[in-house]
């Protein structure tokens, strides 16, 4: 089944660019020639149903798993041959909570500011101003044990962006998430997006997550369904919604490949 393809002419230079990338396990695909741009200050919506392989994905741009298919690139920078430079305009959000419990916020936050060399009175003025932004100021010396799980995600977000990286990237991170703190999770990333000109990978399997002028990527079964706006995906497909272009489009696919067996 062909995907569909928004009209890529005058784009500006990517933030991510993913050509032709195909992943295995144990000779099992996962990802089959997925190829797709996310343009500089544009969100983005990675929609798959789990097991699409938004997270196989995720972990080939990050590096934790090897590009031996394909082209991953940050900026230009190949995540192979360049990968201190790409990594370094990175920021990212896995699905699995990674903060220390038994630290308090700072000290998970100042240590990863370390890490990123980020000196120490750079990193309290950032940590201070970035907790701040997304209503955690007054829980600094709190250990993480202690805070709710949107409260755990708000701080793995500052985590994420505390070296300033222009793209970021966030794996099914409202997952488990009550849906106040969900709402509050992805319009803080929204901001970012409309206040710093941030780039964003947003993975999910969620639709009522995706708004109606984001940029969709579609996944299914570790292949490129739909790549471009929601209007366009829901034109083509001639759906009422992005819900009801979700199903067309997952459905026909779903069908093309019990008719190829």
């Amino acid at each position: 089944m062909q995907h569909v393809k928004a009209d890529k002419a005058m784009v500006p230079p990517g933030a991510l660019e993913v050509s032709a990338v195909s992943h295995a396990y144990d000779r099992k695909p996962v990802l089959s020639d997925v190829s797709f741009r996310i343009a500089a200050g544009q969100f983005t919506v990675l929609l798959g149903l789990n097991g699409a392989g938004k997270t196989t994905l995720f972990s080939l741009i990050c590096h934790l798993f090897d590009v031996r298919q394909g082209v991953i690139r940050i900026f230009g920078h190949d995540i192979v041959r360049q990968s201190k430079q790409a990594l370094g305009r990175l920021g990212i959000v896995f699905q699995a909570r990674t903060l220390d419990l038994d630290l308090s916020i700072y000290e998970n936050l100042a240590y990863h500011a370390s890490l990123h060399g980020i000196g120490r009175s750079a990193a309290k003025e950032r940590i201070g101003a970035m907790l701040a932004q997304v209503g955690m100021h007054d829980r600094l010396h709190d250990k993480v044990r202690a805070l709710s799980g949107g409260q755990m995600r708000r701080v793995e977000i500052v985590r994420a962006l505390l070296h300033r990286p222009p793209l970021l990237l966030l794996d099914e991170a409202t997952v488990g998430l009550d849906i106040q703190s969900r709402g509050e999770i992805l319009a803080t990333i929204r901001t970012l997006v409309a206040t710093e000109g941030m780039s964003v990978l947003w993975a999910t399997h969620l639709i009522d997550e995706v708004d109606a002028n984001d940029h969709v990527v579609l996944l299914h079964h570790g292949r490129l369904l739909a790549d471009g706006p929601v209007s366009d995906l829901v034109a083509v497909t001639g759906a009422e919604d992005i819900g009801q272009a979700f199903a067309v489009l997952t459905q026909s696919a779903s069908q093309a490949q019990e008719v190829g067996r």
